[in-house]
């Protein structure tokens, strides 16, 4: 059985590409920061797919808990996919945002995800997929969402960049670039901006976590698909 590994996958998108990836075969690790609620929400909901999955806890914030966990995935044969989908966002003009804050944010959506494929290339086999779970503001800047915007546009070229890494293997390497999506950061946000944002999407509204999984399947099931960042956005126009 192959394995996959799914960061930030206990609820929103990465739940559901944990589902998706337990309907395709694989034994999947699924990691959180803190949430134990959701950790066990999240057990109740895969364990009605399949057994073959794994909730472990490991804090992208940490470098040293990343750096643990490495360590224990070192026991599985082959770490076949890897979705890098754990993210935190900072909302904030540029002269509020601190040090700390810049750093984290690029802790988790981009360093983090790098080192955990470095610590793992061993364990990596030939045919294998990489999906990191980018973003659209990481295409069209955002005036209040810098540091999240700029950490996702470098996530993108991380996917792109390291196509070279794996070069002749087979093993493939891809973002998806999400617009607005109907997770728990979307759900408080005032129905005037939603409307707003509905207003610059063809389709009118936000996408569900279970059509940007279908974009991961897309882009674990076909192997010529390499070096692509893939909006998936429903028409959405900025301007």
């Amino acid at each position: 059985m192959k394995n996959a590994i799914v960061t930030g996958a206990t609820k929103g998108i990465g739940l559901a590409v944990a589902r998706m990836l337990l309907k395709e075969g694989y034994h999947v690790v699924v990691t959180y920061a803190h949430d134990e609620l959701a950790a066990q929400e999240c057990s109740r909901v895969l364990s009605a797919i399949s057994s073959e999955f794994e909730i472990v806890r490991a804090d992208q914030s940490d470098k040293e808990a990343m750096r643990e966990f490495a360590l224990k995935m070192q026991r599985l044969d082959s770490v076949d996919c890897i979705v890098c989908n754990a993210g935190t966002t900072l909302r904030c003009d540029l002269e509020s945002i601190t040090d700390e804050a810049w750093e984290r944010t690029m802790q988790v959506n981009l360093n983090s995800s790098l080192y955990l494929i470095r610590d793992l290339y061993k364990r990596i086999p030939s045919n294998s997929r990489i999906v990191f779970i980018g973003s659209l503001m990481g295409v069209h800047p955002h005036g209040m969402s810098l540091a999240y915007g700029v950490s996702k546009a470098a996530v993108h070229a991380l996917a792109q960049n390291l196509v070279k890494c794996f070069e002749d293997t087979n093993t493939t390497v891809n973002a998806i670039a999400p617009g607005f999506v109907e997770t728990e950061w979307q759900a408080s946000k005032p129905q005037h901006i939603r409307d707003n944002i509905y207003a610059k999407s063809a389709v009118k509204r936000f996408a569900t976590t279970d059509e940007v999984a279908e974009a991961v399947r897309f882009c674990i099931n076909n192997g010529f698909v390499n070096g692509s960042v893939i909006e998936v956005s429903g028409g959405y126009s900025f301007k």
